[in-house]
């Protein structure tokens, strides 16, 4: 009887987090549509903010669910924006799904080599290793300019049609389209890593590191994997900035984009993937909604929306909503 309860148990868990990711995926395809009904003439801001998400959700990954504190996670996301510029300009592969597949595995080869040195310390020094690691990846591509362009960016990429059929126009219609698809096949192989026991093992490296390491699993290695894992998903970012804009510049490894990144995070609610994408969007929105609006005082608004949330919702936008939910829910039974 016990065990055809936790089967049971497990069964209704298992159903409740399918119709979770099904929830989302349906969210994310919802607001795409309306994005794109709405603001056909700037899907260039639109493709951006799904760039950005990107970098949020991997940023989540090692911060939310694994408790590592990083200012320099921009770092993977130039890497993956730079390689597959990189791929397009000086090897000449413009395919877009060859370039995505190179802003991959420049994202995960950053990660990998942040993980190992950010790993190395705990609380403050993590965040003062990853503060050295950006301005030395950004110092290093200015130095690079033969590869990257420098300060001047890395211009000239022009990717192929996408499966030789939708090519990249003025309007950034395929480029908006091709972000979105990027964005759900993320979200959902997302919800499978942190709901699966890999997952489940980097929540408990962030609640108690000891009583993990004395059940036999190493910390470092998980932390690591899950590392290399978000820089991926960075470079996935990376690779549609690249694309979609068609030149790489410093400001996509610039200490301010880490920082926003984060400040995103903490807007939307940290260790959850549905609270990264929330923070993106709220934010990416008010930040253009107030700069259109007073271009000489838009970062007062800004700076006030953030007080206020750190005050007054202090598990972020989502997360305080998704709690109040719970115990409404609790009270009612």
């Amino acid at each position: 009887m016990a065990t055809m309860s936790e089967a049971s148990t497990a069964l209704s868990a298992g159903r409740r987090g399918l119709g979770r990711d099904l929830a989302g995926l349906a969210v994310i395809l919802v607001l795409a549509g309306i994005g794109y009904l709405l603001f056909p003439n700037n899907l260039a801001l639109l493709t951006r903010i799904t760039a950005i998400a990107l970098l949020v959700l991997s940023l989540d990954l090692v911060t939310g669910y694994c408790g590592v504190a990083t200012l320099g996670h921009a770092a993977l996301f130039g890497s993956g924006a730079y390689a597959a510029g990189i791929a397009a300009v000086h090897f000449g592969i413009t395919d877009p799904l060859l370039m995505l597949a190179a802003g991959i595995l420049g994202g995960a080869l950053a990660g990998l080599a942040c993980g190992v040195v950010i790993l190395r310390a705990h609380g403050l020094p993590q965040l003062v290793l990853s503060i050295a690691l950006i301005h030395l990846f950004h110092e290093f591509a200015n130095k690079a300019s033969s590869w990257t362009g420098g300060s001047d960016g890395l211009a000239g990429i022009s990717p192929d049609p996408l499966i030789g059929l939708f090519a990249f126009d003025l309007w950034g219609r395929t480029a908006y389209v091709f972000g979105v698809v990027l964005l759900a096949i993320v979200f959902v192989l997302l919800r499978l890593v942190v709901r699966s026991p890999f997952g489940m093992l980097c929540r408990g490296i962030r609640e108690d590191p000891t009583r993990i390491r004395a059940m036999g699993a190493s910390p470092t290695i998980a932390l690591l994997k899950m590392y290399v894992i978000s820089g991926a998903v960075a470079g996935v970012g990376g690779a549609l900035n690249a694309v979609s804009t068609q030149v790489v510049g410093l400001d996509s490894l610039s200490f301010t984009l880490s920082a926003e990144s984060l400040v995103m995070l903490v807007l939307g609610g940290t260790g959850s993937l549905f609270g990264a994408l929330t923070g993106t969007i709220v934010f990416m929105f008010f930040e253009d909604l107030v700069l259109t609006a007073n271009p000489f005082h838009w970062l007062t608004m800004v700076g006030a929306l953030l007080i206020a949330v750190v005050l007054f919702a202090p598990k972020g936008l989502y997360g305080t909503v998704a709690e109040v939910l719970a115990r409404r829910r609790g009270a009612g039974r």
